[in-house]
């Protein structure tokens, strides 16, 4: 957002950052983004030993940088000028305290709201939404560490045996090979989840009929629904314009092509 209107340095000061967390997803799942660690009834592996204490020392870290970033951009002239009453939108909502799952409801954090609505606020709400994330983090760190238990669900019908067992075990092999190549049974029926995605609520609607492939799998994409709004948040505005609040609503194509 900020390179878009015209302050390229925030960048350089977290690309550092995200080179850290890019780090910890391959240390975790083997890529860097696209990474895959979650698995219907747990997760693909425990994490690595140590692990838990780098993304706690990312936690710490990136307050730090977040008031670099702010101490730049917050009262720059140029900013204001291009960012406030630009673009004003209503109100949101966020699926985590309107919809909780995975336990959020049990987390302390905030969910911040903006004043005007405009480019500037959401440049605002985002540099605040990452604050109440380190604060989840933080409390999920803490949770790791009275856990005690299983990553995933023993259910053979849904979770993988070991590695270990698979290539000591006949019937485990066999298990796995079923699994895998069959793939998970869903009750005959329909189904919406959504999540709180960086961009906005990310859902998945599927519909079985009893077998291992969905009749029909719709995916709502932040980033395509925020893009209709374009039209709208243009009215009255200058050309220039444009490329603020396009980038103010932080659109993704990859989720935009149908």
């Amino acid at each position: 957002f900020a390179m878009d209107i015209g302050a390229f340095t925030p960048f350089l000061y977290t690309f550092e950052e995200r080179e850290t967390i890019y780090t910890l997803h391959e240390e975790y799942t083997g890529a860097r983004i696209t990474t895959s660690a979650t698995r219907v009834g747990g997760m693909m592996s425990d994490m690595p030993e140590g692990w838990d204490q780098g993304v706690r020392d990312f936690a710490n870290g990136l307050p730090k940088t977040l008031d670099e970033v702010e101490l730049l951009l917050n009262e720059n002239g140029l900013v204001l000028g291009r960012t406030q009453g630009i673009g004003a939108i209503s109100g949101a909502y966020d699926v985590r305290k309107d919809q909780p799952y995975y336990d959020y409801e049990t987390y302390d954090f905030e969910i911040p709201i903006g004043e005007y609505g405009d480019c500037y606020d959401r440049y605002l709400v985002r540099m605040e939404e990452m604050r109440q994330s380190l604060r989840i983090l933080h409390q999920a760190l803490d949770r790791l560490k009275k856990a005690d238990g299983p990553m995933d669900v023993d259910d053979p019908r849904i979770s993988l045996p070991s590695k270990t067992d698979a290539m000591n075990d006949m019937e485990s092999m066999i298990h796995h090979f079923k699994l895998i190549t069959d793939g998970i049974r869903a009750p005959i029926g329909e189904s919406y989840f959504p999540v709180e995605a960086s961009k906005g609520e990310l859902g998945m609607y599927v519909v079985s009929d009893g077998g291992t492939k969905p009749v029909r799998w719709r995916v709502r994409p932040p980033s395509f629904v925020n893009l209709a709004a374009l039209p709208k948040l243009l009215e009255g505005h200058l050309l220039a314009d444009l490329i603020t609040i396009n980038a103010s609503i932080d659109i993704v194509l990859g989720e935009i092509d149908r």
